[in-house]
């Protein structure tokens, strides 16, 4: 079992089965074959985990369409203590399912997961503009709910795997707008940070002092003055005030790092409040750049340490 997720005996993830977080935690050993608990819903997934009734949460984060998952993001920046340890990205392909027999022609519903829908705008103008929306809980929820419909003009959109699951039939293939479709997921869990990989990624969110001109800029000039790489610069509201936001931020390197920390450090004292969302394995290796700065830092630390050892000497 891999040290970042340690004796994991029971996984919470949004079902029902053939959802496409099914497919991406399947793709992790350890995770495949913990126990499963199915959620009907992001928010319960992370609740379940919060309240101690499972030792890991499975969530879809981002989408390389629609961009954050919100319902997720939110809970974990305004509601939760949890920590992810792991990302995972999977290609996404999406598939319009109906019952044996059905054809294009009579489809008048069509129903799905709304970001799963949404990331088929095109295809469902182009083709079924007629045809009416209906949200479900997730893709495979919208499959499950279209075999036990046995309603021939509704279709739903899905994965092979429900498709497979609940006895459907392919009407048409991968209709996302965008064949480079991927989703990213993280497992998170309270209290626990994995050790550095060497190949890392830190997550915070920073509430910035909103009555100083140029805080932001003051932010990103700390990540620039040490050569660290930022992968997400994202803003979300904080729920307090119209105009209020806060500032996710995913960069290259680990809370272990000497670099990183003194940059956090540094953000702490002069700009604003961080919440620590994790430190974890990246999916993509980071870039030599961030271990070359790391290593100048170093030095650099070491020559002003030795500057300083000479205070009050002869």
């Amino acid at each position: 079992m891999t040290d970042h997720v340690r004796s994991t005996s029971q996984v919470a993830y949004l079902g029902p089965p053939g959802t496409f977080t099914e497919q991406a935690l399947l793709t992790q050993s350890d995770l495949a074959a913990a126990d499963h608990l199915l959620c009907r819903s992001i928010p319960e997934v992370l609740e379940t985990v919060a309240a101690g009734r499972a030792d890991l949460g499975f969530t879809a984060i981002e989408n390389s369409i629609e961009g954050t998952v919100n319902v997720a993001l939110d809970a974990l920046i305004f509601e939760h203590g949890l920590l992810i340890q792991r990302e995972v990205i999977i290609d996404v392909h999406l598939h319009l399912l109906g019952l044996r027999g059905a054809s294009m022609e009579e489809i008048a519903r069509v129903i799905s997961f709304p970001t799963a829908t949404a990331q088929c705008r095109r295809y469902l103008a182009d083709n079924l503009s007629h045809a009416e929306e209906v949200a479900a809980n997730s893709t495979a929820a919208a499959a499950q709910d279209l075999a036990d419909s046995g309603d021939p003009t509704t279709a739903a959109i899905g994965t092979a795997l429900s498709q497979e699951l609940y006895g459907l039939e392919l009407i048409a293939a991968d209709i996302a707008d965008h064949p480079e479709n991927q989703t990213r997921f993280v497992a998170v869990a309270p209290n626990r940070v994995p050790n550095p990989t060497g190949q890392d990624k830190t997550s915070i969110v920073v509430f910035q002092h909103s009555d100083r001109s140029g805080s932001l800029m003051g932010i990103l000039a700390e990540f620039a003055a040490r050569s660290i790489n930022l992968t997400k610069l994202e803003s979300r509201p904080t729920k307090k005030a119209l105009g209020d936001y806060c500032f996710l931020i995913d960069l290259e390197g680990h809370i272990g790092d000497s670099l990183v920390a003194d940059c956090l450090t540094s953000i702490v004292a002069k700009h604003g409040e961080v919440k620590f969302l994790g430190a974890y394995p990246a999916t993509r290796p980071s870039q030599e750049q961030h271990q070359s700065a790391a290593s100048a830092f170093a030095d650099a630390r070491e020559w002003v340490d030795g500057l300083r050892r000479q205070i009050g000497g002869a």
